[in-house]
């Protein structure tokens, strides 16, 4: 390890002390800005990158993940009574799993909040988990003619024709629906397509809402299925790069390291394209 600083012009040990002073008093903003200039490198080198389903369209997985964080030792990051956390939101381009959004908040912030600052692409296909599938901001999406897909654990309350059957495949159930519970009939007055699919592998009956009524429905299953990138990812940069202890217990130490981190798997991603 200080064979390898050594060659990066570092001489000496490197103590925990000297990189939380770098930590809590460097804008974390520079290292935002330097991951945004990786990202747009990345997602150009994976423009036509395939991944699972056949869309010329731009698909995006949309999830957070919380990182735990002691109450005590950073007291801005609020989550419960007891216990501090923050958010990592996330918007994943499938075309190489690189992110082009991302959100760091505190623990509190739901996830459906995060929709109102992302600026949706005409055309592209947006798959969200059931816990963002506010349906006012989804009609937002269906205005824009934008296409939101998301899982439902239950749907009640509803009224619909069946589209199309094809069990064979897994497929169970293809309809058109309308919302009937007066709040959620209210917030999204249009029509949604429900689609039932039974997962053999894993023995599971998954159930998708979505407002796209152009794609075949095994299609709609499938991309949701390529949803899971976004845990990888998550994955990914908590094992690898160790994001769970910080150096610094400032708001800008959390961000300034978590934004490394983004960089590094980003940086990654560059490397290995550019080696094929």
């Amino acid at each position: 390890m200080h064979r390898k600083l050594y060659h990066m012009g570092i001489r000496g040990r490197i103590s925990k002390s000297t990189l939380s002073d770098a930590n809590e008093n460097r804008d974390w903003h520079i290292y935002a800005d330097f991951a945004q200039v990786l990202i747009h490198t990345a997602r150009t080198l994976y423009l036509k990158e395939p991944f699972g389903v056949e869309l010329a369209q731009t698909v995006y997985a949309l999830d957070a993940t919380t990182i735990d964080l002691c109450l005590a030792l950073f007291p801005w990051a609020h989550f419960r009574k007891n216990k501090g956390a923050v958010k990592l939101h996330t918007l994943l381009d499938l075309r190489g799993n690189i992110p082009s959004f991302i959100e760091i908040t505190s623990g509190k912030v739901h996830d459906v909040n995060i929709l109102d600052d992302l600026i949706p692409e005409p055309a592209s296909f947006y798959i969200v988990d059931r816990g963002l599938s506010g349906f006012c901001e989804t009609l937002l999406f269906h205005q824009s003619k934008r296409f939101l897909s998301f899982e439902q654990k239950r749907i009640s309350s509803i009224a619909g024709f069946i589209r199309d059957r094809g069990k064979a495949t897994g497929l169970r159930c293809d309809q058109t629906i309308k919302l009937t519970v007066y709040r959620s009939a209210q917030d999204y007055p249009e029509t949604l397509r429900l689609v039932r699919f039974f997962d053999s592998e894993n023995n599971k009956r998954l159930t998708f809402l979505t407002n796209n009524f152009i794609l075949d429905a095994l299609t709609i299953a499938k991309l949701y299925k390529c949803r899971w990138q976004i845990e990888l990812f998550f994955k990914w940069i908590k094992q690898h790069l160790r994001i769970k202890a910080f150096f610094g217990t400032s708001e800008n130490a959390v961000k300034t390291q978590i934004w490394v981190a983004i960089s590094v798997y980003v940086l990654v991603a560059i490397i290995k394209k550019r080696r094929i």
